[in-house]
């Protein structure tokens, strides 16, 4: 089957539908669910910030989508204003992450503003059977693990990370290479003020953009005084080659001047004779 849109947000009608259609009274657990014999779809949540949309993000919601046979995926994602004042500065906005998030394949309904910690409210008004994130205690404010009391209702399923790859990496592989990539970002047309840079840096970043660009022409007419140089000594090879030859046959033992002398000698001594 093809997917053609995006999943919906959690008020919009399919996904207010679908939560409907859902009986609750219903309780499923892990072995009905991992059987397949779950009489409805099995709702499983997760949760997150899914700043810089990664494969890393992608590959939790895949093992989440993917925990049982048939399972409705929920993706909660935190609010700006929740984030900031949670754990920092994001690079992208909430409604930006909505978005990334909810174009992920594996997502069928997207939660905006999700709470930090999970309660039993949440959990009925949403009608959750499981809740996927990783097993690494989540630590936040007073709470040793904000999915405890997930875990002691034996609703958790844990997901594996992705080694090697993080939104903090991505920022760190950034910062790292930051004269890089602001430098790339001024030739493209941004201004240092788009980017906060100052007017010194913004000076010396464009210098330097001046003196590379004056390098890669400085190599290409290298590059083409080679290419000419080459191409004038193999004309000259073969120029002299042909003019070798044309004096060998004009002056030669057996050039055209000599069978002229000899042909010349040869009527002299028989007008003689």
């Amino acid at each position: 089957m093809t997917l053609c849109s995006p999943a919906p947000f959690h008020d919009e009608p399919l996904a207010v539908a679908e939560r409907d259609r859902c009986d609750y009274t219903i309780k499923i657990t892990k072995e009905m669910a991992a059987s397949g014999q779950a009489p409805r779809p099995v709702r499983v949540y997760a949760d997150g910030i899914y700043d810089l949309f990664h494969q890393g993000h992608a590959r939790q919601l895949m093992q989440a989508k993917s925990a049982f046979p048939n399972v409705y995926l929920i993706v909660g994602v935190n609010s700006d204003q929740l984030t900031h004042t949670m754990k920092g500065r994001t690079v992208m906005t909430d409604l930006e992450r909505y978005e990334a998030v909810r174009h992920c394949r594996y997502v069928d309904e997207v939660l905006r503003d999700a709470p930090w910690v999970i309660d039993e409210a949440f959990l009925q008004k949403n009608k959750i059977d499981f809740v996927a994130h990783d097993e690494i205690p989540y630590c936040s404010g007073n709470e040793e693990d904000v999915y405890k009391f997930i875990k002691e209702k034996g609703m958790f399923l844990a997901t594996q990370r992705t080694d090697g790859i993080s939104t903090s990496d991505l920022v760190a592989r950034i910062v790292k290479d930051y004269d890089v990539y602001v430098r790339r970002n001024l030739a493209r047309g941004y201004s240092a003020r788009d980017m906060n840079v100052s007017f010194l840096n913004e000076k010396k970043f464009l210098l330097q953009n001046k003196m590379d660009e004056l390098k890669d022409k400085s190599k290409q007419l290298v590059e083409n005084f080679e290419g000419k140089r080459h191409e004038l000594i193999q004309k000259w090879e073969e120029k002299s080659r042909e003019f070798i030859f044309n004096f060998l046959e004009l002056f030669g033992r057996e050039g055209r001047l000599n069978h002229l002398w000899n042909e010349g000698k040869d009527r002299l001594k028989n007008a003689l004779s």
